[in-house]
């Protein structure tokens, strides 16, 4: 009896699904706008500190890199779970694109909209050498 009341109180129409599946569309593009436009940056990024472009692609090795451009060993990438590894990292790769500790900061807390910054700006990569 229940099923059969169910039935009659169902939407038979298809402009509810319509819309949701051409508002999902829209939203999946624009997302893969975002993600297309991040990638570029990040291969920009990554040539101008003389590594290759591709690197930003792949997944593990693009940590592995952005470790060697912010001038900390590759291997910290296992370790940046821990947050401070991070932000060393991040900040290492603003001193070395000529930016300061807040950019660096900034660069750790909203890494998509900073790395912008880095990809088309008049920023040269200068590898800065080691603080004693």
């Amino acid at each position: 009896m229940t099923q059969l009341a169910f039935m009659f109180f169902q939407d038979t129409t298809s402009t509810g699904s319509a819309a949701g599946g051409a508002m999902a569309m829209a939203m999946m593009v624009v997302w893969l706008a975002i993600v297309l436009v991040f990638l570029a940056a990040m291969w920009r990024v990554f040539t101008k500190a003389g590594q290759p472009g591709w690197a930003a692609i792949v997944p593990i090795y693009n940590y592995v890199v952005l470790c060697k451009i912010g001038g900390k060993p590759g291997w910290w990438f296992l370790i940046w779970f821990l947050l401070v590894p991070w932000f060393m990292v991040c900040i290492g790769i603003a001193k070395n694109f000529g930016k300061g500790t807040g950019f660096g900061v900034g660069l750790a807390l909203l890494f998509p909209l900073f790395i912008l910054v880095l990809a088309w700006g008049d920023t040269k990569y200068q590898l800065q050498p080691a603080a004693a």
